[in-house]
């Protein structure tokens, strides 16, 4: 058996970065190593640094590879080589950390050194950390949603996009959804470009209202998800060229509007994706260029406003805005004032608290036996997800939404299997990464 390599050098930009243990496998199925992402990186560098270059970037470092534990780390590791650039960033809490502006291929290589297999910018450049310049429309169909809606949905949102003026550029997310950036100018704030996509995303389910909602609670949402608060201060969201922890290493893949049309999601990898890139370049290499503005998607806000629409649920750790719906999930708000009592709207049980998705399925499935004659009426969109992490450590609850189940064969809640959440989880604070905590859009990896 041949023996690992300890290290070696890679040379990008003039700069030499040291891989350490570049064997080490980081996806079990197809082998891919470390020195393979790094490869990877280098390999579409161009594409992969204008989607997150010159931006602050959470590092999601999967240490172990996708089989372990990952862990996400917003600080700029203390002891970093001079030609990694960082900017500082405030937040809601008060706090503050350096996060890594990747500038040049060697970042990213650095970056790879670190298993970092994903790319997570903020949508602001480092030279100006509170105006965005990116408008994010992320396209989140709920469990039983196929691609087909997906690509009829964005089409909706092609079209709406051009009645404001504005230049869509979609990619997969290297996931389910497809993600479609909107680059703007540096002129509002993150209030406001949020403002703008409660507005757009109802002014798409507008149109499509039996395909797409902009509801935020999961036990509220049909078809496909228009997930606006990813525009809220401090969400990041998996940049075009990330390789996503998928056990083929799917890729998320930046498209032409005619791509869309056509593309499985399955075809872009780590393995496929410098060929592509070689040959076609960068589909979204224009996209600079394609400056809009918000104008008229605030005007709309403003319309809504005086409709009676208020703002729209923000993440549970941001501050209650003004005029924001009660933080309160659908299923648990009280139903007349001042008696005290909740009137459910839905009958939600929870099954599940585990370390890991797959650990909390299992339990659904042990669910299901035990239950047969219920478990046939759910609906897979009844099966409801979520991603909850506090500072670093993350585990996933699920719950079941049994309204599609005869109330004569409900079961009742019962002991959770399996209870096995991390102890000493809090509630995220502003400066934590991508908050998933309630329900939500479960990036998410998004």
């Amino acid at each position: 058996m041949p023996r690992a390599t300890p290290h070696e050098v890679v040379s990008a930009d003039g700069h030499d970065v040291a891989i350490s243990n570049p064997d080490k496998v980081l996806f079990p199925g197809p082998g891919y190593t470390k020195r393979d992402l790094v490869r990877y990186y280098l390999a579409v560098a161009p594409g992969a640094l204008r989607a997150a270059g010159g931006r602050p970037n959470v590092l999601v470092r999967y240490p172990h590879g996708i089989r372990g534990e990952f862990f996400y780390q917003k600080r700029a590791p203390a002891t970093r080589p001079a030609f990694v650039d960082a900017v500082t960033l405030r937040f809601p809490s008060g706090r503050e950390a350096e996060e890594v502006v990747p500038r040049h291929a060697a970042t990213l290589a650095w970056m790879a050194n670190l298993a970092c297999l994903e790319l997570h910018p903020h949508p602001v450049r480092a030279d100006d950390l509170e105006h965005p310049d990116e408008l994010r429309v992320d396209l989140d169909p709920v469990p039983g949603i196929e691609w087909p809606q997906l690509r009829e949905v964005a089409r909706v949102v092609r079209a709406t996009l051009d009645d404001f003026q504005l230049i869509g550029w979609p990619k997969t997310s290297g996931s389910r959804g497809i993600h479609i950036y909107v680059r703007i100018a540096r002129e509002w704030s993150f209030h406001e470009v949020r403002r703008a996509a409660v507005a757009f995303a109802r002014e798409v389910e507008r149109r499509a209202p039996a395909i797409a909602t902009s509801k935020w609670w999961k036990e509220e949402r049909h078809g496909v998800f228009l997930d606006y608060n990813q525009n809220a201060k401090d969400r990041t969201v998996a940049a075009a060229y990330s390789v996503r922890p998928k056990p083929d290493a799917r890729v998320s893949a930046p498209l032409t509007w005619e791509e869309v049309e056509a593309a499985d999601p399955a075809d872009f990898t780590l393995a496929t994706m410098p060929a592509r890139f070689a040959t076609i370049g960068d589909p979204h290499a224009a996209m600079d260029d394609a400056v809009g503005r918000l104008d008229g998607l605030l005007d709309l806000a403003t319309r809504h406003e005086k409709e009676g629409l208020g703002d729209a649920p923000w993440p549970p750790h941001y501050k209650k805005q003004d005029d924001e719906p009660p933080r309160v999930q659908p299923s648990k708000r009280r139903s007349a004032k001042g008696t005290g009592r909740r009137t459910p709207t839905r009958p939600l049980i929870e099954i599940a608290r585990a370390r890991t998705r797959d650990a909390a399925l299992e339990g659904v499935e042990r669910w299901k036996a035990r239950h047969p004659e219920a478990a046939p009426h759910l609906e897979p969109a009844d099966v409801l997800v979520d991603a909850m992490r506090g500072r670093s450590s993350t585990w996933t609850r699920v719950r079941l939404n049994l309204e599609h189940v005869p109330e004569a064969l409900r079961p009742p809640q019962e002991a959770l299997d399996p209870d096995d959440a991390p102890t000493g989880w809090g509630p995220p604070t502003g400066d934590d990464p991508p908050p998933r905590r309630r329900p939500s859009r479960a990036r998410t990896a998004s």
